[in-house]
């Protein structure tokens, strides 16, 4: 595990001052879908850390997002050692210069994350988690908060690429949290809303629709902080499924109700 991170760090570290650059440089920007960018700095970015990845470990399989983006994520083999790539999380708010976006990076084996690393290359701040190992930002152990009332709390989502098609579904869980929360934010990277639940800045997350790529290491981050990680209901977080559900361990029963309120219709 020693070598994984020491290369993971390595191409993170070398990715990062290319993603500064280019964020307050002019953009190439194409459309993967009607609000689904793709900037020149993705495959970038993806292209220099898997050929260190592929440098340093051949037989490991490697799932990133620009190279998945015709055919979706192939969930590797259970028994080999898998790597889960985004090379800009948040490409949207980096392709209108919005200082809201990080690399994400884990490696894992079947169902069982092992190490991730999120960094986000304006503000410096580089979250790393080891499997039983803790969670650091920085270097500093960090951890998820203590509060308990989600009337208290401060909780953040995201929207899919089906927004424009299922705009009132997607609002309806915004607005449920609206009424029950003391604020909701959206700030377009799943990685660093994990992230920031793994450090108290949030209290909880959920989000539709995620990849393996941008739940991977920061789901990973957040439970060696010392939260939970779920689905919407409370089951078994599938890096592959639909939902997420994240928070502080105590208010992920009261997040989880008011998320069952809402897939089975009944609102208040």
């Amino acid at each position: 595990m020693d070598d994984i991170e020491r290369v993971a760090r390595a191409a993170i570290a070398e990715a990062s001052p290319r993603m500064r650059a280019a964020w307050s440089a002019s953009k190439t920007v194409e459309f993967k879908g009607s609000v689904d960018l793709v900037t020149a700095t993705d495959r970038e970015i993806e292209a220099l850390i898997v050929a260190r990845l592929r440098a340093q470990f051949p037989d490991h399989a490697i799932v990133a997002e620009e190279a998945s983006a015709a055919s979706g994520p192939q969930q590797p083999a259970r028994d080999v050692y898998a790597w889960y790539l985004d090379p800009l999380d948040g490409t949207t708010n980096f392709a209108h210069s919005l200082p809201q976006f990080a690399v994400s990076l884990a490696v894992g084996r079947g169902d069982e994350m092992l190490f991730g690393i999120v960094h986000d290359p304006i503000r410096d701040e580089t979250f790393v988690a080891r499997r039983g190992k803790g969670a650091t930002l920085n270097g500093t152990a960090i951890h998820v908060s203590e509060l308990t009332d989600l009337g208290h709390a401060l909780v953040t989502t995201g929207f899919p690429y089906d927004r424009r098609e299922r705009t009132d579904f997607y609002v309806g869980f915004f607005a449920a949290f609206l009424r029950r929360a003391q604020d909701v934010r959206r700030f377009g990277s799943a990685a660093l809303d994990l992230c920031y639940v793994a450090c108290g800045r949030f209290d909880g997350f959920w989000e539709w629709r995620l990849h393996p790529w941008d739940t991977a290491a920061g789901s990973l981050i957040v439970r060696e902080a010392g939260g939970t990680v779920s689905d919407f209901r409370g089951g078994r977080f599938d890096l592959y499924g639909e939902q997420i559900l994240a928070s502080n361990g105590h208010v992920h029963a009261l997040m989880r109700a008011v998320l069952s309120a809402q897939l089975d219709g009944v609102h208040s």
